[in-house]
């Protein structure tokens, strides 16, 4: 199965409550921290949640 590897290269400071559940669901808590997820729709949804704030790059 296909991976995606997920980057948070913002800052979770003042974005909306959502976004910052989104990306602690990805397993994203500060900048810098890096995740790997299955590359499938739930996934893709989430990454274009927050997409202005992450860097995502296929394995």
């Amino acid at each position: 199965m296909a991976m995606l590897t997920v980057k948070l290269v913002k800052g979770l400071a003042g974005k909306k409550k959502d976004q910052i559940a989104v990306a602690e669901s990805l397993g994203l808590k500060k900048v810098g921290d890096v995740s790997v997820q299955p590359d499938n729709d739930a996934t893709k949804g989430k990454i274009f949640k927050i997409s202005h704030l992450v860097e995502v790059t296929k394995n």
